[in-house]
């Protein structure tokens, strides 16, 4: 049997140095005590959507949360996968594409740091709907995303 932990930390790898765009945010993937894992960014000018109010880009709260989205989509199907050696499992990772993602904006993306987390709500045979919200530095809620993920 594979440890959560090692599926975890792989899906997180690559994520995080596979995927050229993600080391264009440049945010740092965390855990905590509750294998809870979360993406932490700071702003930059480069991720500026509103010059006057020096605010987040939307495209980068989407963007941001659909990664974290697709990490616990990922982790939850290989927790379930019967498949039995981690290099096998994490080849479904090809398999996996963001089908839908509603996002709601709920206020300026202002601030000096951001993290954001994410939870499954359901998981099919081929589908993983998920929750994603994301945070400044003040824990003010900035954005939150509902996905649905093809993982086949």
């Amino acid at each position: 049997m594979i440890d959560e932990d090692e599926i975890i930390d792989s899906v997180c790898k690559l994520f995080a140095n596979k995927v050229p765009f993600h080391r264009l945010v440049n945010f740092r993937i965390t855990r905590d005590s509750q294998r809870q894992v979360s993406l932490r960014f700071g702003m930059s000018d480069q991720l500026v959507g509103n010059f006057m109010r020096g605010s987040l880009y939307g495209g980068i709260n989407a963007t941001i949360l659909d990664v974290i989205g697709g990490i616990v989509a990922v982790v939850e199907v290989l927790k379930t996968s019967r498949i039995a050696t981690l290099d096998k499992k994490l080849g479904r990772f090809s398999n996996l594409d963001t089908t839908d993602l509603r996002a709601d904006y709920l206020r300026p993306g202002v601030g000096e740091e951001f993290v954001t987390t994410g939870y499954v709500l359901r998981t099919g045979r081929t589908v993983v709907v998920t929750r994603m919200a994301l945070h400044n530095d003040t824990q003010t809620l900035i954005a939150v995303d509902t996905q649905a993920c093809i993982v086949d």
